[in-house]
């Protein structure tokens, strides 16, 4: 390659800003992704299937943390974080695949929770301890 500064793509900052990164920009970072390392993505029920083990891990960690069981040797080095962020990488690469652009999708949820939810929680007697 010569008279090319080449770069390997994992040596470069994945996110330069100091801002939080949007859930548009983490979208196409997870698509640049694919494209460059992945070579394509996994099917949708595949992805589906891989959401809902990542889902399982996270929830085994939440169990053994902050619910009754205890932690297997196995499961001592998991890191909740990092869990939460393997749910959301499978989250992204689906929402990609299906065309769902997540900032809109959570807008428009967040508005739909509100609208109909508003009142709800404040009135509810299990709520107000």
């Amino acid at each position: 390659m010569s008279g090319i500064n080449f770069i390997p793509l994992f040596l470069l900052p994945l996110h330069k800003s100091k801002q939080p990164m949007t859930l548009q920009e983490a979208q196409q970072q997870v698509d640049n992704w694919i494209k460059t390392y992945g070579i394509r993505y996994f099917n949708e029920l595949t992805n589906m299937a891989i959401l809902t083990e990542e889902v399982g891990e996270l929830a085994s960690i939440i169990a053994r943390t902050y619910g009754e069981q205890s932690f297997k040797s196995s499961d001592k080095d998991k890191d909740i974080a990092d869990e939460m962020a393997d749910v959301l990488w499978v989250l992204l690469c689906l929402a990609n695949q299906t065309g769902v652009n997540l900032e809109e999708a959570f807008a428009k949820n967040i508005e739909k929770k509100t609208l109909r939810d508003k009142e709800r929680h404040k009135n509810n007697e299990k709520l107000c301890l």
